[in-house]
């Protein structure tokens, strides 16, 4: 019999409460049950199974027969807790299509507006003590980057139009490429490993999140999902498109599902800990990812595209999709880009909450 590797124990007088974070599960054990589960720990071979507790175990997932798989991981058991234990939201029932999603969606955003917003630090000094800046002169904008910056906004509707392969190659390039034109930044003195220089800044230089393209309608490319070669500006197939539609890989965001192109970014954990021992370095890697996925949505608004962005994945479909299950390659993001109205909602959701203003 093996021990569970994915849970902790927490002491809550009167009882001690079992965590499993890989199953979002929580159990409370009384005096006997602790007792008993102590002395599992310190010998699993006592696992008796006429016995009402240990059997209790085995049904609660605490025990298997057969031993887990633990995969490589470079830190302390805080950060392998954080990384596990939020993956693969605990939805009762992922939605199937838009329709439902918007449903569960409107429900959700109508009890969180049934209670008291939390205050902003200073709110009961909002006006006393202020030191009031000059008014930002953007009637016209001084340059195409306070252009794009006022343009990009999250867009949730899509047309079927598809993208454009140097499109591609220049939201790829300037995202997540090895910039050659920065290639003089660095000196001998730099070690060749730290030397890549992206447009956006890496903790350590290490450039530890990697892309990967999920190709739908992007002119002269198969469909698919691709690695992006940053230092070679190429593509490598990696798998086919799955049959089920985008929004069942992003939590069950199915206004998404007409997307022609995505990126999902990843973090390589094993260069972060070969850099970092300390699992601090674990808030760099979404650190990280955030900066580029910036610099995506800046570069595709400059391009005409509109954007979306997610961190609610399906973590163990979309870590199979990309062939890194058990893997110290981790997907953490997802940004999207193409053609659409620029419509903040999509146009299901807006229908359900139009018909429910007039029921009221």
């Amino acid at each position: 019999m093996h021990i569970n590797p994915h849970f902790f124990i927490l002491a809550r007088p009167p009882f001690t409460v079992i965590w499993n974070y890989k199953d979002h599960t929580q159990f409370e054990l009384d005096t006997l049950y602790s007792s008993r589960l102590i002395s599992l720990i310190e010998d699993p071979s006592l696992f008796d199974s006429a016995s009402e507790i240990d059997a209790a175990f085995l049904a609660a997932g605490l025990f298997s027969i057969d031993k887990p798989v633990q995969p490589e991981w470079g830190w302390d058991e805080l950060s392998k807790i954080f990384h596990i234990g939020t993956k693969n939201l605990p939805f009762e029932h992922v939605p199937s299509d838009i329709h439902e999603w918007s449903a569960q969606y409107l429900e959700h955003c109508e009890e969180v507006l049934d209670t008291q917003p939390p205050l902003a630090r200073f709110t009961a000094h909002a006006n006393t003590d202020l030191i009031y800046l000059p008014a930002p002169m953007l009637d016209k904008p001084s340059n195409d980057l306070t252009t794009v910056l006022l343009q990009r906004k999250t867009s949730r509707s899509f047309s079927s139009q598809a993208v454009t392969r140097d499109d591609l190659s220049r939201l790829l390039y300037l995202t997540l490429g090895y910039l050659k034109e920065r290639e003089a930044d660095t000196g001998d003195t730099v070690p060749e490993a730290f030397r890549s220089r992206r447009s956006s800044p890496s903790g350590g230089g290490l450039n530890a999140c990697e892309g990967y393209v999920y190709a739908v309608r992007i002119e002269g490319l198969e469909p698919g999902i691709y690695y992006y070669h940053p230092e070679l500006h190429a593509l490598r197939w990696v798998h086919s498109l799955p049959t089920a539609p985008l929004g069942q890989l992003l939590a069950g965001q199915h206004f998404i599902n007409d997307l022609p192109m995505g990126l999902f970014l990843t973090a390589r954990f094993d260069k972060l800990w070969w850099k970092y021992e300390h699992s601090r370095a674990y808030r760099m890697a979404f650190v990280e990812a955030g900066h580029i996925s910036q610099t995506f949505q800046l570069t595709a608004t400059e391009l005409g595209l509109s954007t979306w962005l997610t961190g609610a994945l399906s973590d163990e479909q979309v870590e199979k999709l990309l062939g890194l299950e058990d893997a110290t390659e981790q997907p953490l993001f997802f940004v999207g880009a193409g053609y659409g109205d620029g419509e903040v909602q999509c146009k299901e959701l807006k229908a359900l909450m139009e018909n429910r203003e007039r029921d009221q």
